[in-house]
């Protein structure tokens, strides 16, 4: 009894001992959390620059006008307009970006996209069905000059919906991709939305007006930021004119124009050049254009919407077009 007495520890050895055990308690606490951060630090920092990728391939940084430069857009025709650095993804100058526009025929830019984007070869040849002609002969939709039943090469589809705003060749690509046209518009706002797209919503893939297809400048100039990357896209977006491989039903072929530069007189403005555009146009939408242009060595994309007009009166999107570019062309000229 003594002995087990004699062997328990006195009470300043207990309290000693229930210290030590705190210490090493919390010890082992502060390790767990420094590991715990650790991993965090490292996890964040592996991930970061692919964040920062992704962010930096759809988004648009919208910082007033650049320093750089002076653009100014308050006299412009069209209420909505951006002004893209496509180097640096910044806004040079903004007016109304951000509010809600009718696309009109832009919306064939994301078409376009889709239908590069799906397709493997180019070469191929499809065949024109008759469905999906009438409707579009009722709305009289823009068509480049296809026919119901010919065979026709995708390549010359691709220009016809980017050069004369074909509504045909629209719905030849959505049919063979997406087997039906409303199959497609579900892919065309899946797109928007992986683009961060996030004010706009596609009805059609040809830009026909309804009161839920709508979108952004914006939102439209992260669209063509995108595109411009593809190969086949750009090529097609920057010709001025295509000529098709013959059919059965255009044994010579025959030659469409696009519908910005053949308003044009000439593409050059101060410093460059307009290298390429899609034109838009209800009446609802007004007049819109989304246009590129490479000034004193820079590129950049321009999209302005609801001047204005019509097809029979002046070109007033165009002319705001040649306006900013020739301010941009004036002002880095004078900053060099």
């Amino acid at each position: 009894m003594n002995n087990r007495q004699h062997k328990r520890p006195l009470p300043d050895k207990r309290r000693k001992m229930r210290r030590r055990r705190r210490r090493r308690r919390a010890f082992a606490g502060m390790a767990a959390a420094a590991v715990l951060l650790c991993t965090l630090f490292l996890t964040v920092k592996t991930l970061y620059p692919l964040l920062s990728e992704h962010k930096a391939d759809t988004d648009i940084t919208y910082d007033g006008t650049s320093p750089s430069l002076s653009v100014h857009l308050d006299n412009l025709y069209s209420p909505h307009a951006v002004l893209i650095d496509l180097d640096s993804g910044k806004a040079a100058a903004a007016r109304g970006s951000q509010d809600r526009i009718y696309p009109a025929s832009l919306t064939k830019i994301m078409t376009a996209l889709l239908a590069v984007e799906k397709t493997d070869d180019l070469e191929e040849t499809v065949t024109l069905s008759s469905r999906i002609f009438p409707t579009l002969y009722a709305e009289e939709a823009s068509m480049a000059g296809f026919q119901p039943g010919e065979r026709v090469q995708l390549r010359d589809l691709l220009y016809g919906i980017l050069l004369p705003s074909g509504a045909e060749c629209c719905l030849a690509f959505a049919e063979r991709i997406s087997g039906s046209e409303e199959a497609f518009v579900k892919r065309m706002n899946e797109k928007a939305k992986e683009l961060g797209m996030d004010n706009t919503h596609f009805c059609n893939s040809t830009g026909l007006h309804d009161d839920n297809h709508y979108s952004t400048v914006e939102d439209m100039a992260v669209l063509l930021k995108h595109a411009l990357k593809n190969a086949d896209f750009r090529e097609a977006f920057t010709s001025s004119q295509h000529s098709t491989l013959p059919s059965d039903l255009h044994p010579d072929g025959f030659t469409f124009y696009s519908t910005m530069f053949e308003y044009m007189s000439s593409a050059k403005v101060t410093g460059g050049e307009i290298l390429g555009g899609k034109t838009g146009y209800t009446e609802e939408a007004g007049l819109c254009l989304a246009s590129l242009a490479n000034i004193n060595g820079k590129e950049y994309i321009l999209v302005t919407a609801k001047a204005d007009g019509t097809h029979d009166t002046e070109q007033f999107h165009i002319l705001d077009a040649v306006d900013v570019y020739n301010q941009v062309g004036a002002s880095s000229d004078d900053s060099q």
